[in-house]
């Protein structure tokens, strides 16, 4: 269903050929003043050309909005979700999940400044993002109105939005006028693709797929050692050397570009109910899970550890389903926040043809006694004998219901 007596919109714009048709259809459907949003999340694209298209378009200059958000998009979106060890289904790092709420912020804050009364987007009606999207619109800014060109429009294939574009005289690049063989999306966290010749779960994806790593099977045949420094729960420094959140993690892709490090070729549950298949390359990620991880290990408690690990597969599904902005999750991540104040310290690994080999790690505030775990003399550190009564008190329902077994009573 449309939505009526729009004024002004802002559209999520990359200038590429299906938001370009959408900046016209939105013109000519909504007969509305349109405003262009494109996000620099570090997709490694020239963003310059977006502008230009823009103009060319019709929009005026003052509404045209380029932003470099790479630096907020990993300090208050990435680093927050790796501080909970965040994994989809066991597996997935949530590169396209977590970069959503964050374009949806900016979306909104640019239509309370220009007094536009809808936003848009160019997610289609089968997928996650859609609905990623839309959650965060309406928890920012419950009265918007939202417009879905993909659930209303009849330009159902790849033919008709180029005849569109051709009769808007719509500038249509050369390689893109051919059928694209999947489909991909990327900031600087990861990169995703999946779609037409990625459909078939079977099949193995082409080397082609793969944009952002070299393959394990060409990576070097000597190891590289690194360190990864941490201060509450986020990487500060690589090697000794302090960084900034975006500049750590384009090191850290660099890094595990170059080893062969992030691949995952995936079959996943959609929120929306199907099962789809991806192919997602996450190599500073990767390197930074396991690093956290690591130093995780000799600085939470281990109650605390295992809450955390309990509650993380929540967790991720809030961010994968779209609601980052839901008290849920506000809730979660203050819980998670408050166990990394401890989380500091160095961890050492070796990056080797795929594979985050950590190789150390260590910490002031490290809660590994070398005095209580030595297989040599602990000087009365450790009592041995105390574990007789431990070990009985625990095994105490145990032994209750098999003596009661034995007498024929119901376990």
């Amino acid at each position: 269903m449309r939505v009526k007596d729009v004024k002004k919109v802002v559209l999520a714009y990359s200038g590429g050929l299906d938001t370009s048709v959408i900046l016209k259809w939105l013109q000519t459907t909504y007969n509305c003043e349109v405003v262009t949003f494109t996000a620099d999340l570090g997709q490694g694209e020239e963003l310059g050309p977006a502008r230009d298209k823009a103009l060319l378009l019709g929009i005026k200059p003052e509404n045209i909005f380029i932003d470099d958000l790479r630096e907020t998009f990993v300090q208050d979106f990435v680093f927050p979700m790796f501080r909970a060890n965040a994994l989809y289904e066991g597996q997935y790092l949530l590169g396209t999940s977590i970069a959503r709420p964050l374009i949806s912020q900016r979306q909104i804050e640019i239509a309370e400044m220009v007094g536009a009364d809808a936003v848009a987007h160019g997610a289609t009606g089968k997928g996650n993002d859609q609905v990623r999207f839309e959650i965060s619109y309406y928890a920012l800014k419950p009265e918007i109105k939202i417009i879905a060109p993909w659930r209303e429009w009849d330009l159902t294939s790849r033919t008709a939005l180029i005849a569109f574009a051709e009769q808007h005289q719509i500038p249509i690049a050369k390689d893109k006028r051919g059928e694209s063989p999947f489909s991909v999306d990327a900031n600087l966290l990861h990169s995703s693709s999946e779609g037409k010749i990625l459909e078939e779960p079977w099949d193995a994806p082409d080397e082609m797929v793969w944009q952002r790593t070299l393959s394990p099977m060409d990576a070097p045949d000597v190891a590289t050692e690194i360190t990864i420094e941490f201060k509450n729960g986020d990487p500060v420094a690589i090697n000794g050397e302090a960084m900034s959140p975006a500049t750590l993690l384009t090191k850290l892709n660099a890094l595990g570009k170059a080893n062969g490090i992030g691949r995952l070729d995936l079959v996943e549950n959609r929120f929306v109910g199907m099962k789809s298949r991806g192919c997602y390359e996450t190599p500073g990620g990767t390197i930074l899970w396991q690093a956290h991880r690591a130093i995780e290990s000799i600085t939470l408690d281990r109650e605390a550890a295992h809450l955390k690990d309990s509650l993380m597969p929540r967790y991720a599904e809030c961010i994968y389903n779209g609601f980052w902005f839901s008290p849920e999750r506000r809730m979660l991540q203050a819980l998670i926040d408050t166990s990394q104040a401890s989380v500091e310290g160095t961890v050492r690994m070796k990056l080797y043809k795929g594979n985050v080999i950590v190789t150390g790690r260590q910490s002031p505030h490290s809660l590994y006694s070398m005095k209580h775990v030595t297989f040599e003399d602990d000087q009365g550190a450790y009592d041995q004998f105390d574990a007789q009564g431990f070990i009985k008190l625990n095994a105490l329902r145990l032994r209750l219901g098999a003596m009661a077994g034995r007498k024929g009573g119901a376990l």
